[in-house]
């Protein structure tokens, strides 16, 4: 038990199940998880586009007019329609992601992945050739689409391929690919800020990551448990033993064939059965706490207004840029630590020592504003400070980057049943793009009025989000998918819920 007695730490012993990291499993998984990609480049993308002076002359003027002084230097980007051609994207991903989990069932995962890459680039080649707001809105829509497809399938195909063992290191794998996408937008809007057409180049050019990672995904076969469950038993059988590195995959493939049958054999609504007692933990953690906290946290509104957030705190055009290029490259770095240290540690600790680290950050910032900028935001920020910003904001997205990035993804494509993984996959991302369309839609509104207390928000929900972990959520480290389930029996709080429940080893197949 974890120390207080509040959850489940360290593996259990488990048989019949591992497998070694072969060069096929690695280039299975960094297939998928380049779907991140085109998640990562959007993100960069579009909060770059947003400090434009030709894309805000000829979408959004009004932005502009606000610009010059005197100014309240927290008021100048609060435009509701500036912020719902953000925002749009996640209305659309919510959607997509529960059409997703049916179409998983029904096409496997790799095809959804493959459908969302090409939605993705339908999406970008409007964007790129928007003449009105209209155009910029659908375009987003059909990215929106692209990425709640693959941000659906991809997280739980890379924890259905990847060995026990090492599943936290690969599934980190999704994590690193957001990273490297957000990096590239962030220098490719350094580059095409200074050009009147800059812009259209930095949103068509989103079609490149799209192309790669459709192209890639048709390389790849399906994971072994997506085949099992559309009874293609041969080519699942095939598929574990290119992955596994071994022939002796019997009794890996038989604990699929027995999940699918049970499965089949109740013939239940997933949608019905998530909210079934049994699976409240699963419910409450992987589809509702993770994914809403993880938006809670601050770090994707952040990433979307870097650029307007520099700018906001004192540094110029190119500067706020450059900025949000170090604040990248930083989240990219601590996301190989998590690689590194996350089947070694395990989730918790990364978890608690990200929350920590992150807090301390957003307080700082906080502190730092208000004594700069004063409570009205009309002060001036030196030079030195808005530099003071920047190292505080590192720091925070360094601890999120190895803790809540990562395993916001990990957490819910490892703790459901077989049965209901898509659906509790599906559920967990449409509460996450709610989430962040809320945010995104008044996160400039928030910084107006609430001015450097914004941070302070930020930082209280991620305090409470820390102490969320530290009591409910078990640790996974190690444990083969089809045996998850035990941890639950084990937990302080959550073993009330599956106790004297016999359908639950029925379900995960004993």
């Amino acid at each position: 038990m974890a120390v207080g007695g509040f959850a489940v730490d360290g593996p259990l012993a488990v048989t019949g199940v591992d497998g070694k990291i072969t060069v096929s499993v690695v280039l299975t998984c960094i297939v998928a998880a380049s779907c991140g990609l085109i998640f990562g480049y959007d993100i960069g993308i579009s909060g770059g586009v947003t400090t434009m002076a030709p894309f805000l002359n000829k979408f959004f003027p009004e932005v502009l007019r606000k610009g010059g002084p005197p100014k309240n230097i927290y008021c100048v980007y609060d435009s509701q329609v500036l912020t719902a051609f953000t925002s749009s994207l996640y209305i659309a991903g919510l959607a997509a992601s529960l059409v997703a989990s049916r179409l998983a069932r029904t096409i496997g995962r790799r095809n959804v992945m493959l459908l969302g890459g090409c939605t993705f680039f339908a999406g970008s080649a409007i964007n790129g050739g928007a003449v009105n707001v209209a155009m910029l809105i659908l375009g987003r829509i059909l990215l929106g689409f692209g990425v709640g497809f693959t941000n659906q399938s991809a997280p739980i195909y890379l924890s259905e391929i990847a060995p026990p063992k090492w599943r936290g290191a690969f599934s980190t794998g999704f994590q690193f690919f957001i990273g490297i996408g957000v990096v590239a937008s962030n220098c490719i809007n350094y580059a095409t800020a200074k050009h009147s057409w800059g812009w259209r180049l930095s949103l068509g050019l989103a079609i490149v990551p799209a192309t790669i990672m459709t192209v890639g995904a048709l390389f790849i076969s399906d994971s072994p448990t997506s085949l099992v469950e559309r009874n293609r038993v041969d080519q699942a059988r095939k598929s574990l033993v290119k992955i596994r590195g071994k022939n002796d995959i019997e009794d890996e493939l038989a604990l699929l064939i027995k999940a699918s049958e049970v499965a089949r054999t109740l013939n239940e609504e997933p949608f019905v059965t998530i909210f079934q007692r049994q699976y409240r933990p699963q419910l409450l953690i992987g589809a509702l706490a993770v994914p809403f906290f993880q938006q809670l946290s601050g770090i994707n509104i952040i990433a979307f207004y870097a650029p307007v957030l520099f700018q906001s705190v004192g540094f110029g055009n190119d500067s706020a840029l450059i900025a949000s290029i170090i604040l990248g490259l930083v989240n990219l770095g601590s996301i190989l630590v998590s690689t590194y240290m996350v089947d070694r540690h395990g989730r918790r600790f990364l978890f608690m020592e990200g929350g920590i680290q992150m807090v301390i950050c957003q307080v700082g910032v906080a502190i730092v504003l208000a004594a700069t900028t004063g409570t009205d935001g009309n002060g001036h920020i030196s030079k030195g400070y808005a530099v003071l910003v920047l190292v505080m904001m590192c720091f925070y997205a360094a601890g999120f980057g190895w803790s809540w990035g990562p395993l916001s993804w990990l957490i819910p494509s490892e703790i459901f049943p077989m049965k209901i993984r898509p659906t509790g996959q599906s559920m967990g991302l449409a509460v996450n793009f709610a989430t962040t369309f809320v945010l995104s839609q008044t996160f400039l509104s928030m910084l107006c009025h609430f001015k450097y207390a914004t941070f302070l928000f930020y930082g209280g929900w991620i305090l409470v989000m820390t102490i969320f972990v530290a009591l409910f959520l078990p640790e996974t480290k190690g444990i083969p998918l089809d045996q998850v389930h035990t941890v639950w029996a084990k937990h302080w709080y959550w073993r009330r819920f599956v106790e004297g429940s016999p359908k639950v080893n029925a379900d995960e197949n004993k």
